[in-house]
């Protein structure tokens, strides 16, 4: 039975959508490359040059639950417009910045921009497909997560090359300004939703309660190891503050993350993979081209180059969202961990040189994007009209919280090692095992594909 064709129009929309959507995955793969020029320019350790990388995530997970109550407020479409804006300001003024701290807190005002991007971008997809195709949508608007790989680290590895490292953030600003104007024709107006009160309470509970733990973590490399009060004071404040706004949430009618959504398996099970995924995808991104420049000794046109089989590997994986549509999401998560557990191993054991670093990236992409795509489909499968937002919401922050997390944890344990081969090779290890633990929360995944849809609708929103 041949597949059923895509509403050109909502291709459309994926389309202007995909555009916004590749500033800010670009942004963070070119950064990539640069971690240790950041360092020696600005004359700081890796363990605080990452702070460039986590601040962004954190901003950008801090802002998520914000922008399911901004799109009920103000419209799904007008928060996407006055995302890019504040995306492109962030990473003008990042270009701008004059030392760390300056730029850390410019990198916040970037992830405050993408943080309400990327929910607005599932929620308008998923709302206007109804349910149909899903998987085959994703892969669309996913393209620029795909092509980001692969350009990032070879645009990276030029403007290096030529040019300072401000041109990273200044290269954002028309892409930026291309999206917007795309996305005022392209992006239909939604109609207004019931907003409820913003819980500014949660809001005040988990955003320092997240930054404080994360901090805590990154603060293990320090002199007073993983004992020091330097980690175990911001460590125990952050997880009362995140035990009460859990105690807030269970009972709020209206709290700022629904985590009652945690009772259906296959959600729990989305989310564990969420974190993870954040964890290993971000954590490789800090990890291969410090590893390329280190311990293969390249420079960063080189660097650049061998990272780019990756991306052409998570070109690859676009069937998976075909795949997921038709199987489920169980089979195609376990496939994508353990073939991206398998390609890592090699870096791992320190054989990661020549063909066998370009086979092993490759298969890591391919795997890895493959894990992501359908992760993302099951994360609203079970899943009516009225709990898409709250589910993207939940699903991103977890991806950006592990991402935080992966990062600063293996920037501490390459800080420990003296960013010796050693080093690498236990952080690449714990990124192996970490893919291998995933598989037992995909054996929750729904192992078949979703019940019937609904009438698929256009970009506008009508049958």
């Amino acid at each position: 039975m041949p597949r059923e064709r895509l509403d050109p129009a909502l291709l459309r929309l994926c389309g202007v959508l995909a555009v916004g959507a590749f500033a800010p995955l670009l942004d963070s793969t070119i950064l990539s490359v640069a971690v240790d020029a950041l360092a020696a320019d600005l004359g700081v350790p890796t363990t605080t040059v990452q702070w460039v990388s986590t601040a962004y995530l954190l901003a950008f997970a801090m802002v998520i639950p914000v922008s399911g109550w901004a799109g009920d407020r103000f419209g799904t479409r007008r928060v996407w417009l006055g995302a890019l804006v504040l995306f492109s300001v962030g990473s003008l003024l990042c270009a701008c910045a004059w030392s760390i701290g300056s730029l850390v807190a410019f990198r916040g005002v970037q992830g405050a921009g993408g943080g309400l991007m990327m929910p607005a971008l599932q929620t308008i997809v998923v709302r206007a497909a109804r349910g149909r195709q899903v998987g085959r949508l994703v892969a669309v608007v996913s393209l620029p997560a795909l092509l980001g790989p692969v350009l990032g680290p070879l645009c990276g590895g030029l403007l290096l090359a030529h040019l300072d490292w401000r041109w990273i953030f200044y290269v954002n600003l028309p892409v930026c300004g291309l999206a917007l104007l795309l996305a005022r024709r392209g992006v239909p107006p939604d109609p207004r939703q019931r907003a409820s009160r913003l819980d500014v309470v949660g809001l005040m509970l988990a955003c320092p309660g997240l930054t404080a733990l994360v901090y805590g973590l990154s603060q293990c490399g320090g002199p007073d190891g993983a004992g020091g009060g330097r980690v175990l004071l911001p460590s125990a404040a952050g997880a009362v503050l995140l035990a009460a706004f859990v105690g807030r949430s269970l009972r709020s009618s209206a709290p700022l993350i629904d985590l009652r959504l945690f009772r259906l398996r296959s959600f729990a099970a989305t989310s564990v993979l969420m974190f993870v995924g954040g964890a290993t995808t971000y954590g490789g991104m800090f990890l291969l081209p410090l590893y390329c420049q280190l311990v293969l000794d390249k420079g960063v046109v080189a660097t650049g180059l061998l990272l780019v089989p990756q991306g052409v590997g998570a070109l690859a994986a676009r069937v998976a969202g075909a795949l997921t549509d038709r199987i489920g999401p169980r089979p195609v998560v376990v496939a994508g961990l353990l073939l991206s557990a398998a390609a890592t191993w090699p870096l791992a054991a320190s054989v990661g040189e020549g063909s066998v670093l370009g086979a092993a990236l490759f298969l890591r992409g391919l795997g890895t994007s493959a894990v992501t795509l359908a992760v993302t489909v099951g994360a609203y499968q079970g899943l009516d009209d009225s709990q898409v937002a709250d589910a993207g919401t939940t699903t991103r922050i977890l991806q950006q919280l592990g991402g935080s997390f992966g990062i600063a944890a293996l920037a501490v344990l390459l800080q420990r090692g003296d960013h010796s081969a050693v080093a690498f090779a236990q952080a690449f290890g714990v990124t192996t095992a970490l893919a291998l633990c995933a598989v037992i929360a995909a054996a929750l995944l729904p192992g078949h594909r979703a019940a019937a849809p609904a009438p698929l609708v256009t970009a506008g929103g009508r049958p």
